[in-house]
């Protein structure tokens, strides 16, 4: 089989362009001489598995002592694999990258041959010594690809197939012995049963003449008990008859017991009347009183002149949160709940009011940072845009920055976008917006960084990790 077969049918084939040359020669191929100057692509050869399983275990023992920069980027983390989990686990990967990386595995035979001493050598010069083992043999050929290399594989394959057979033969003679020694104790087995059963039926004819003297005393026994089933029956007739009456008697009670149950009931119907009425007038009395509440607060705001604000707290800590340290309000540390419930940020989102302050390279990082931090910060603040626009909540977005970028496009409606200034972290700056806020506003900071969570629970607001926003936004 392919060496990469037993693990993905759709892992890259090695290029033809680069060639299978040996170690040291990378033009060098195994393509007859009169081909024209144009060799022909050959596929991979078919690997045994004992031979592609050498191959993989190899390469990961040389993995960890090539030099940082020639380990290719999918091999860097199985080379800090513990050896005894680096073959195993990072089969795959060494697989998929021998065959799509002629250099790479050029790398890997030169540290191969290197340890494998006089035998390299000899695989190298397209030899095979008569006392190597095969399947060595086989694997130094397909890393070093000397001219004749696919020829030494075809060998070590035969070699192998050829013991396989050895083996399936030795175990079906191994089975025809094991076969004949258990018919020869089954034999001996069967003549000691045979004994025991001649034992066994005289046994049974001298049982069987007792048999017969129990039977008879057993007649004697049952016309006796007959006897004195009829004397039962009697007393059970007389039995039923007292029966009879007492179940007349609990009928009779039932009936005067279904009665008084009938007599409850009504008397809980007529509770249940007054409850009810009683009831309508606390509804009237709470109605009357949420009324007045109600135009109680209309003359107060109409009396205090209070004009709707156009800014909010937020954009005051914006305006000039390095000058001003804040106070934490009192109080407020009560409404604070712990949880990295992914539906718990919608739940705090449907609050009136709510807050939204997102730690942006936290968020960025854990979810897309495989991306520029431009793209980072264009892509949450899109998504923010959206959750800002479904819910109609303020939203804060703080990245860290000694001072503004410059080029940013303009953030959606409803979404600030603030960065800390020169001396202040993005983490002091939270906590600022988190403080500035009055108390009993809901305040929804989400951050996988514990310290944040920490910061701001204290003065009341809801942390909430990473991954929370995240699932929200792929949602959205």
């Amino acid at each position: 089989m392919p060496l990469t077969e037993p693990y993905d049918d759709h892992l890259p084939q090695e290029d033809p362009v680069a060639g299978d040359g040996a170690v040291g020669d990378p033009d060098s191929s195994d393509t007859p001489a009169d081909s024209g100057g144009d060799p022909a692509v050959e596929p991979e050869p078919t690997l045994p598995e004992p031979v592609r399983q050498r191959i993989v275990a190899l390469t990961a023992t040389v993995l960890p002592t090539l030099p940082a920069d020639e380990v290719p980027v999918p091999l860097r983390r199985v080379a800090k694999f513990a050896p005894n989990r680096r073959a195993r686990l990072g089969a795959p990967a060494i697989a998929a990258q021998l065959t799509a990386d002629p250099l790479f595995r050029q790398r890997v035979t030169a540290r191969v041959l290197a340890d494998a001493g006089d035998l390299g050598a000899a695989v190298v010069e397209g030899t095979a010594p008569a006392v190597a083992d095969p399947v060595e043999v086989a694997a130094l050929a397909y890393l070093a690809r000397p001219r004749g290399w696919r020829e030494l594989i075809d060998a070590s394959g035969a070699a192998v197939r050829a013991e396989a057979d050895s083996a399936v033969v030795a175990e079906l003679v191994r089975e025809a012995e094991q076969r004949a020694t258990r018919a020869e104790h089954d034999r001996a087995v069967a003549r000691v049963e045979a004994e025991k059963l001649r034992d066994e039926l005289a046994r049974v004819r001298e049982e069987l003449g007792q048999l017969r003297e129990e039977s008879r005393q057993l007649a004697r026994t049952l016309r006796e008990t007959q006897t004195r089933e009829r004397r039962a029956t009697e007393l059970l007739a007389t039995e039923r008859g007292r029966a009879a009456r007492a179940s007349a008697d609990v009928d009779a009670e039932l009936r005067r017991a279904r009665a008084r149950l009938a007599e409850a009931e009504a008397a809980a119907g007529v509770a249940r009347a007054s409850a009810k009425e009683a009831r309508s007038v606390d509804d009237a009395r709470l109605w009357l009183l949420l009324e007045t509440i109600g135009q109680a607060a209309v003359g107060l705001r109409r009396e205090l002149a209070l004009d709707p604000v156009d800014k909010l707290p937020a954009d005051f800590v914006a305006d000039a949160f390095a000058e001003q340290p804040g106070t934490a309000p009192a109080g407020p540390a009560a409404r604070a709940r712990d949880t990295d419930d992914p539906a718990r940020l919608d739940q705090l989102l449907a609050l009136p009011r709510a807050h939204l302050v997102v730690d942006g390279y936290n968020v960025t990082k854990r979810g897309f940072g495989e991306m520029s931090l431009e793209q980072q910060r264009k892509r949450l603040i899109t998504g923010l845009g959206g959750i800002a626009a479904q819910t109609g909540d303020e939203v804060t977005v703080v990245f860290d920055g000694a001072e503004r970028m410059h080029g940013l496009p303009p953030a959606p409606r409803g979404v600030r976008v603030l960065f800390s200034r020169k001396g202040e972290t993005a983490d002091e700056l939270i906590r600022r917006l988190v403080r500035a806020e009055p108390a009993g506003r809901p305040v929804v900071v989400v951050s996988s960084d514990r310290e944040v969570a920490d910061g701001v629970r204290r003065h009341g607001a809801y942390p909430l990790g990473a991954d929370s926003l995240l699932r929200r936004l792929a949602r959205s």
